[in-house]
């Protein structure tokens, strides 16, 4: 496909010019609503590539917040075909349209420059978090080619021209059109803002360059707490940001300085607001029914995170095999795999050991990650999981923060439970040096456990009093949530109504 296919007049487009938008906004109250912008008649194109972004467009108060405040809104969505009730049809001021499709960057004009860049400024920084990883991950998973991009990043990170190297970088990517797709729909109908969900993902940046060339301004959402200091480098320089909490807005000025001119508004996490939505609640022995649990006996949830990062599984199954052996007394475990990385795969590990354990499958098994979401029935069970937890087991995760929400007792793994320990210096890091999950590894509000003996002991110890350490798991809501009152969604699209309105102005 070329420009010409699509008739898009791409010169025009480059032609218009967007002046920097200035200040910064602490925190956005979504009880404070001013009168321009439930006057505003904008038009808000959202992205989403992700099932985690896609609990906030469903189920928070975002998108009905933006209707209420006169804005119609469009949602281009990768996983449109999960909602067969929306794909393609339109709600009221709501349309639903297929992502668009994006094609690859060149690999040696464009991601070698990038990772070039990225070497630069992690030599600049030195975050923990980029160190850790690339100590124990990146440096073997790197080809000779990428590595040798090092010496030349350690020159330009003595001269301090990580600036310029990336602005360099940025006018090349915004001059290699990857999504025509997209130039097009903008070409034949204007939004007056696109919120990119995934400004670190693969798919939309290239959303981003074709909104850009045609003069659109594009408020980026940073979708989890840990992004700043954990993901690669966000090239572009986007018009307004949306974080979580105040932590998150001090990474972004201090390690993106361009952002200290741009507006940043701190709303809190609103994938989080369902767990406040009475409405999906169950009680404990609808909960138990569904998951084939006995709603009399402890349940202990073993949470998996992504399978790509850490081998989680030997954990699960050595605390599986105690409990169907007796050790932890009359109590059976639940084992929730990551919903996004989820295939079906760990049937096998844990038949064994019915009917004390059971193991959770997604509906999403098999799909590729971008296509997956969650219907109402998925988020009810995602929900209750932890409501009615009794214990959490979890090795450095976001469920920390589910579990207490409902204030749930969580034993957070503090060793590598695989067979040779080969990730157990890798997991010492992330509890104790990466910026994001140290404050909450050591604040006293998580029981971190040394090897599985301390880790069934830890189980017992919370079983036998769920009250221990309370008031450190409410201060791990506070601190990464910012907010906790179920709004955030709505608090997010205040922010997004005022960009619009400080841009239009």
């Amino acid at each position: 496909m070329n420009l010409e296919s699509v008739g898009l007049p791409l010169a025009q487009c480059e032609a218009m010019t967007l002046d920097n938008a200035v200040g910064t906004r602490e925190s956005v109250d979504p009880s404070q609503t001013s009168d321009a912008a439930g006057a505003s008649k904008s038009k808000i194109l959202l992205l989403s590539t992700s099932l985690l972004v896609d609990r906030v467009f469903r189920y928070s108060g975002l998108v009905d917040r933006l209707l209420d405040g006169g804005a119609s809104v469009e949602i281009w969505n990768s996983s449109h075909d999960a909602d067969k009730g929306l794909a393609g049809s339109t709600t009221g001021d709501i349309q639903v349209r297929p992502f668009p499709e994006v094609r690859s960057f060149r690999e040696l004009r464009h991601n070698f420059p990038r990772r070039l860049n990225e070497f630069v400024w992690d030599y600049r920084y030195r975050l923990p978090s980029r160190e850790s990883m690339t100590r124990h991950r990146r440096n073997s998973q790197n080809t000779l080619a990428v590595r040798a991009l090092k010496l030349p990043a350690r020159l330009l990170a003595a001269l301090r021209a990580e600036v310029i190297l990336e602005d360099l970088i940025e006018r090349s990517l915004m001059a290699y059109p990857r999504s025509f797709e997209a130039s097009k729909r903008f070409h034949e109908q204007r939004p007056d803002v696109v919120v990119s969900t995934g400004p670190f993902q693969f798919e939309q940046p290239a959303v981003f360059s074709a909104a850009k060339a045609c003069g659109i301004p594009v408020i980026a959402y940073i979708p989890s707490w840990d992004n700043i200091s954990t993901k690669n480098r966000m090239v572009f320089k986007y018009d307004g940001y949306v974080v979580w909490n105040e932590q998150t807005q001090r990474e972004l000025h201090e390690f993106y300085p361009h952002s200290k001119t741009a507006p940043v508004y701190v709303v809190g996490a609103p994938q989080f607001d369902a767990l406040k939505q009475e409405r999906f609640f169950q009680t404990r022995e609808e909960f138990c029914a569904d998951q084939g649990l006995d709603p009399g006996l402890p349940i202990i949830v073993y949470a998996i995170g992504s399978p790509n990062f850490l081998n989680e599984k030997p954990g699960a199954v050595s605390l599986a095999r105690r409990i169907a052996e007796g050790h932890l007394g009359k109590v059976q475990m639940l084992v929730r795999p990551h919903p996004i990385h989820d295939n079906a795969e760990m049937k096998a590990l844990f038949s064994p050991f019915e009917p004390w354990v059971k193991l959770q499958v997604s509906k999403n098994a098999g799909k590729a990650l971008n296509k997956r979401s969650q219907d109402e029935g998925q988020v009810t069970e995602w929900i209750n999981t932890f409501r009615h937890a009794d214990v959490v087991v979890n090795l450095s995760s976001t469920v920390v923060i589910d579990a207490a929400i409902f204030d749930t007792p969580v034993v957070n793994l503090d060793f590598d439970p695989q067979p040779g320990q080969a990730d157990q210096q890798l997991i010492r890091e992330i509890n104790h040096e990466w910026p994001h999950f140290k404050p909450v590894a050591e604040s006293g509000g998580v029981y971190l456990v040394n090897d599985l003996e301390e880790m069934v002991e830890a189980v017992k110890t919370y079983l036998a009093h769920p009250e221990l350490h309370r008031e450190r798991r409410r201060w791990i809501v506070e601190y990464v949530c910012g907010f906790a009152d179920g709004r955030c969604g709505e608090r997010m699209a205040e922010a997004i109504l005022d960009f619009a309105e400080t841009r239009a102005g």
